[in-house]
């Protein structure tokens, strides 16, 4: 199972490391030191955590701020299921969920498996652009 720097989480859930590591200190994120004294976060329980998180986040874009939707997220696998053929990911980047369908050879060649950091990249011949008023 993987495991993530300080640095790393804060970067998979949009936040400074410095939240990270109150976070950690007041037990809300499970973290422990390497024996070189560097603290990690286990992926499982980030990804857990990365979940349990956005639930009760609903962004909202700034008064007088443009946004044009981004087609590259980064984020942390939080649950995959797997059949025969295909199987769905489910991707938390930030705020933001991302569900998935893609081969099962595909998750079994790139080891996607909960607490995996990945890149969804989105494709689409819409393009969408939204104005704050």
């Amino acid at each position: 199972m993987p495991s993530y720097s300080i640095g790393q989480a804060a970067g998979l859930l949009c936040v400074s490391p410095e939240t990270v590591r109150r976070w950690a200190d007041g037990g809300r994120l499970p973290a422990r030191r390497s024996p070189d004294g560097v603290r990690t976060v286990d992926g499982a329980a980030l990804a857990a955590f990365a979940k349990e998180r956005a639930a009760g986040l609903h962004p909202v874009p700034e008064k007088g701020a443009a946004t044009s939707v981004r087609n590259s997220f980064a984020g942390i696998v939080t649950a995959v299921r797997v059949d025969e053929v295909a199987a769905l990911v489910e991707v938390q980047s930030g705020p933001y969920r991302l569900v998935s369908v893609v081969t099962r050879e595909s998750v079994e060649e790139l080891g996607i498996a909960v607490g995996v950091s990945v890149t969804a990249r989105v494709k689409s011949t819409d393009v969408h652009i939204d104005l704050a008023f």
